[in-house]
């Protein structure tokens, strides 16, 4: 039975993407999901993200110790999955990355200069996720506050109740976000600038399928350059926001299992 391991975008725990992984374990995958990147102390969050990509790497090495697996990660997820895949690519047989764009050109160089100048967080989604709410008095008010903002009412209602179970916690008689706003905001502001030099010295020698949203802000941001490049023929536009697999997740885990199959892994 093939592994099947999934890393999540930046500030949703792993397990609000349930729906897709329950697709996946019923095609027959062995499915591993991990919980919350930069969370460990063992793997701090740095500069173009090195030690997160480690972090995965030995996720992989747990729970796939003899045999390579399938690495598929929406945004963040499907960065450091690439990253994993070009450090290690021994260790992985495909990779689908969803909405993760691949930050080529003179983008590359601005983030760069960003960092270098420390002007990151002045024009990463760092500047927002540094302000987020923390804390609500009950899940039923985090679901409330979350269902009436408009990118959170484009969501499969599955989706947003996975979300408000996995991504909250009870502490003190309150309910606390579980990914640490911190954590997300240095995320952000650590974006990898060194992708071109990566992707130019180790290329992942695995098939790689990269699947954009029609409506993604961040693909228009960063480009399509890059994306295409890496995935030639297997690059597919997929209607929906940067957020497509919350908002569709029944297609989004069908789509990647379609993919899969034309690059001959089967469960």
């Amino acid at each position: 039975m093939t592994t099947l391991v999934f890393s999540h975008g930046n500030g949703f725990p792993g397990g609000t993407y349930g729906m897709l992984h329950q697709h996946w374990r019923d095609a027959g995958y062995t499915v591993h999901a991990v919980d919350r990147f930069g969370h460990d102390p063992d793997f701090p969050v740095a500069s173009n993200w090195r030690a997160l990509r480690d972090e995965l790497l030995a996720f992989i090495d747990r729970v796939s110790p003899d045999e390579p697996v399938v690495l598929v990660g929406h945004s963040l997820g499907g960065g450091l999955s690439l990253l994993a895949a070009c450090r290690a690519p021994q260790r992985v047989k495909a990779l689908v990355m969803l909405d993760s764009p691949v930050i080529t050109g003179w983008r590359a160089h601005s983030i760069r200069l960003a960092k270098h100048t420390g002007l990151i967080g002045r024009v990463s989604p760092g500047k927002v996720s540094q302000r987020r709410r923390q804390q609500w008095p009950d899940r039923e008010a985090v679901h409330a506050h979350f269902h009436g903002k408009p990118v959170f009412a484009a969501w499969d209602e599955r989706v947003l109740r996975d979300y408000v179970q996995a991504g909250f916690e009870e502490a003190d008689g309150q309910v606390r976000l579980r990914f640490a706003r911190e954590v997300e905001t240095r995320i952000y502001n650590t974006l990898p600038h060194h992708m071109p030099a990566l992707l130019r010295r180790h290329p992942p020698r695995c098939p790689v399928a990269f699947v954009a949203g029609t409506r993604s802000a961040e693909m228009r941001q960063a480009g399509l350059a890059g994306s295409r490049a890496l995935a030639g023929e297997r690059f597919v536009s997929f209607e929906g926001t940067h957020l497509y697999p919350m908002e569709r997740p029944d297609d989004t885990a069908r789509l990647v299992l379609q993919l899969l199959d034309g690059m001959g892994v089967k469960p």
